[in-house]
């Protein structure tokens, strides 16, 4: 399989993750792809249409886009049993979307204040992305923390890789401040030897 990557994506990092879980991050050849909504660079456009990473090449049928996608297609096909049954399942489902909305909000912060060309850029819209954001770490903290302290899933994997894309990315909002419970969680979760090999760059 080949997975087309970029180290500071945090959907790419879920996939990653997973694959080091699951003792398995040698099934696949990493290959780069850097670009961008303006210059899609060498995003593989010719196998997700969409020009987003990752996308997985797979020798058993057309290649996977959407890290959801990608990851339910990798737990099953290498028994990971980091999808749980439900209904615990449900709740994993919420949290990895939830985790992935954070992570997306971030990504379009981040091509707005630095890809697009500086007359047009908007405050106002990555201050409504921050919104996004700032609402979703509120309802982890507040409605999930006994799901992100049990055991092992996707939806935690989601949620380590978009805070730590906001560490990466937006360290100045300073998210910790008032989410003391989930920076606590993070910092613990962190220390898995997954998170250490793949800390973005």
């Amino acid at each position: 399989m080949k997975l087309y990557h970029a180290p500071a994506s945090p959907f790419v990092r879920k996939v990653m993750i997973l694959l080091h879980e699951a003792g398995a991050s040698d099934r696949v050849t990493l290959v780069p792809a850097l670009g961008n909504p303006l210059d899609p660079g060498t995003l593989p456009i010719d196998r997700n249409p969409l020009g987003k990473i990752p996308a997985l090449e797979r020798p058993d049928g057309p290649t996977l886009y959407d890290s959801r996608v990608i990851t339910r297609y990798l737990d099953e096909t290498l028994h990971a049993r980091l999808y749980p049954p439900a209904p615990r399942l449900w709740d994993t489902l919420v949290i990895e979307a939830t985790g992935d909305g954070i992570a997306e909000a971030a990504v379009l912060m981040r091509y707005e204040m630095h890809v697009r060309p500086e007359p047009t850029r908007s405050s106002d819209w990555a201050g409504a992305q921050w919104q996004k954001i700032d609402r979703a770490l509120t309802a982890l903290e507040e409605r999930w923390m006994s799901h992100l302290s049990g055991p092992l899933d996707m939806g935690q994997i989601a949620v380590a890789c978009a805070l730590g894309y906001l560490d990466f990315r937006h360290a100045e909002r300073n998210w910790r401040e008032t989410r003391p419970a989930l920076a606590e969680w993070l910092a613990s979760f962190s220390a898995r030897p997954a998170m250490q090999l793949t800390a973005p760059t």
